[in-house]
Order: structure tokens, then sequence, then C-alpha cells
């Protein structure tokens, strides 16, 4: 017991530290889930050795996972996932799995079907849940990248998840898999609409939490607490991911809370999720990475990286240029939001989890796709930025400008270079305005932002 709360009060210092760290760099480009999982490395086993996995520890990280799957969960509107869009993010992700699995067995790294399965799984995902915070910070909600994050992105995550449950439980059949996953969705549906009923029909223990939801006792968050500890222990029970139950619980939320009633909620959920319980997850996934195994394996980390943005990002692309709803949205919005639905740390941490307990994958691949993880939130952000030069050049129209002018190809790059160069001072100065204001996007989030702010005054 002593121990385990000495290392506990160790990581949440960390947490802190994390915090501020993230807080000094500029526009805060890159979550602060990045430097948890660092400070989880450095006090880990495989650097300070100040922290050590624990049982309690585990159990704390567990509940951390299924705090930030149930935010995650609350934020999915089932009529937009079913909409236009919806459909197309679902048949993007279908594509990524199917060329995921091609792709996969090809690279010859010695996994079983489970294991070549759970990297398939690796490749298609998308941390919703760290985006929505982000999209909330940097105000893109209602933008044009912001609503195909909503889409795409969540889409990325309830699928993986799904793809979890059905092959990474090889102590079943994929039938019988089936079979539970399905007998477990139905049981949380109807656990919603008996909810959403009894609260309609005004029952005593929906009057109770409804009355004294702002009492000093708290019930209905007690409640929610209450249903996620029990949809995770059904979810052991049944070997099914705890993932899944997390999402479960934020969906029964979603239908059972009122609008209202329902966002102050969720601001409490909020406050003791990532308050203690998400941090920590976010930590005590890092001090099982092992750097030496990275450091032994460079080309998976760079090639896994490669085959997110081939399997992941490419697909996703082309299905914002195909889709008529996306069709007109400017490229660099279209590589913005791609790339976000990139970022994959979360979920890769629950995956691994899963592969490694299952005996699919050894504890030095899951560090390397740990990491990897890691990467792309931290490396992403830059890329959207670098982005926007490459979009303001119009490096399209330069090809086809040297092509009919060969002999003047010095003069169009440079006059191409040197609008480029206009562009990012104009985007510049408008960005310091808003930093004036208090108000601090990246360059990628900015352009979404500005362009969104465009058309609405255009409709006008």
């Amino acid at each position: 017991m002593v121990a385990n709360l000495c290392m506990l009060a160790v990581m949440m210092i960390a947490v802190v530290a994390a915090s501020f760290v993230a807080s000094l760099i500029p526009g805060r480009p890159v979550p602060e889930v990045v430097f948890f999982v660092v400070a989880g490395v450095i006090v880990g086993p495989n650097c300070l050795g100040i922290v050590q996995s624990t049982p309690g520890l585990d159990l704390v990280s567990r509940l951390g996972m299924g705090f930030l799957f149930l935010m995650a969960g609350y934020e999915l509107d089932l009529r937009e996932l079913t909409g236009t869009m919806g459909r197309h993010a679902s048949v993007c992700w279908a594509a990524s799995f199917g060329i995921a699995l091609l792709v996969v067995p090809w690279l010859r790294l010695g996994l079983d079907q489970t294991g070549c399965a759970a990297f398939a799984i690796a490749l298609t995902t998308t941390a919703y849940g760290t985006l929505v915070p982000i999209m909330r910070d940097r105000e893109l909600a209602g933008t044009s990248v912001g609503e195909v994050i909503e889409s795409y992105g969540a889409m990325g995550e309830i699928w993986p998840v799904v793809a979890m449950s059905v092959l990474l439980s090889p102590s079943r059949s994929l039938g019988a898999n089936v079979a539970v996953l399905l007998g477990f969705i139905g049981f949380c549906a109807l656990v919603a609409v008996q909810g959403a009923t009894a609260r309609d029909l005004g029952s005593r223990l929906s009057r109770f939490l409804h009355e004294n939801a702002e009492s000093s006792s708290q019930p209905t968050l007690r409640a929610v607490v209450a249903l996620l500890c029990a949809l995770l222990a059904l979810a052991a029970v049944l070997d099914l991911d705890a993932v899944l139950a997390a999402f479960a619980a934020g969906f029964i939320l979603r239908h059972v809370m009122p609008a209202d009633h329902g966002h102050r909620l969720m601001d409490k959920v909020e406050a003791l999720g990532n308050g203690l319980f998400v941090p920590v997850f976010f930590v005590y996934s890092g001090i099982g990475i092992n750097f030496r195994a990275v450091g032994e394996n460079p080309g998976l980390l760079v090639g896994f990286m490669a085959l997110l943005l081939l399997v992941r990002a490419l697909p996703l692309l082309v299905s914002l240029t195909a889709s008529p709803e996306t069709r007109t949205m400017p490229l660099g919005e279209k590589i913005s939001a791609s790339l976000y639905c990139t970022m994959a740390l979360p979920l890769i941490v629950a995956l691994t989890e899963a592969a490694v307990a299952a005996g699919a994958m050894d504890e030095a691949m899951a560090s390397v796709l740990v990491c990897a993880g890691a990467l792309t939130v931290l490396v992403i952000p830059v890329i959207t930025s670098l982005s926007v030069r490459a979009v303001a050049a119009h490096p399209i129209d330069a090809v086809h400008e040297m092509a009919e002018h060969p002999h003047h190809m010095r003069e169009i790059i440079h006059e191409h270079h040197e609008h480029a160069h206009e562009r990012v001072e104009e985007l510049r100065e408008e960005r310091q305005h808003l930093r004036e204001e208090g108000v601090r996007l990246s360059s990628a989030d900015f352009l979404a932002r500005r362009a969104e702010l465009r058309r609405r005054r255009h409709r006008r």
C-alpha cells in the first residue's frame, strides 16, 4: 500500500511537471498526453526505475482508460455517424483495414494470424478521444475540418474497437466472439432505452438523481462511476475489450441524460477523469515503453509511421476528394483533416495491451508501436503547419507553368516562392492579432477556422 501511494504521488508530480512543460510551447501544438507518456518513460523501470507496474496502479490506469473513452463515447452523435459523411467514413475505414490486412503479412514481422490482425487494426486507428479536447481548445467545432474529424475520426475509433473485440479474443471462436459482442451491444442499447424511458416516466430514482444533481453528495456523478465500473467488469467477465465497455458507458449516458443536465454532468466527469485517472493512464502506459527495444528496431518505428500515412491518411484524403459533401474543401483543409485522423496514441496503447495479453505480440514490438503512436501526436501538428506553406505556393500550378515555359523555370519557382512567403506573412499577422485576444492556433487550425469564417460571411 505504501509503495503504491508513493509511486502514485511520483506519477502525479510528473503529470503536473509535464503539463507545465507543454504550456511553455507557443501555441501548444503538441497535446500534453505526449508529455505524460514521456514522463512515464522517465520514471519507469527502463529509466529512473521509480515507478513499477503493480496491480493497484494497473487498476487506476484501467479506470483512466475507461474515463477517457467514456468521454469520447459521450461525444458521438449517432445521427451524424449514420448520415452521408458517416457512411463514407465507414467505407473509408473498411478500405484502410483491407489495405492493412494485405500489407502486414508482406512485412514478415514474425506475427501469427492474431498478431497480424492486431498490427493491421493499429494502422487504422484514430485518437478521437484525444482529438475532442484539441478541437474544443482550438475552436475547430463547426468548421469543415471539425466536421470531418467528428465523422471520420469517430469511425476510426469505433470500428477498430469492434475489430479488437472480435479478433483479439483467442479464447473463443470468431462466431462466438461476434455473438458475445452483439449480445453486449444489445444489452447496452436496452439499458439506454430503459434508462431514457424511466427518465421520461419520472421514476423515483430518476427524480432523486435529477433533484440532487448539484448537491454536495454528487449522486449523479456516483451513478456514472458505477455505470462505468459495472460495464468494465461485465466486459472483463465476457472477455471483451475494456475500450468497448467505456464507449458503451458514454453512449448510454448520452441517451439517458437530458442535454442540459448531460453537459453539466460531463464537466464533472472530465474534472474527475482529467484530474487523476486519465493522466495516470498515459503515464502508466509510458512506463511499459522500452527505449532499448525501440532503438534496436528503428526501421519498424519509421515504417509504422509511414504505413499510417499510406494506410490511413491517404485513403482518407482520397475519400474527402471524392465525396460530394467534402469535395469543395480547400486542399490544405483536406490534408489537415486527414493527418489529424491519423493521430493514434490512446487506442494503440489499449490495442497493444490486449495483443500482449493474448500472446499475439511481444512487449518489444508493443513498445515500438506505442512510441510510434506518441510520435504521430507529436509530429502531425508540425506537418500540418508545413503543409500550409506548401499549399500556399500552389505547386500544381507551378508544375503546369514550368511544363509550358521550361526556359523560365527559375523565374516561376521564385515567383511562387515569393507568393508563399507573402501568404505566410499575412497569416502570421492575423494569428498575432488572435494571440493578442488570447486565442492560440496552429497554422492548419487557423486556416480551417479562417476559411470557415469566410464561407459564413459569403452565405450572409
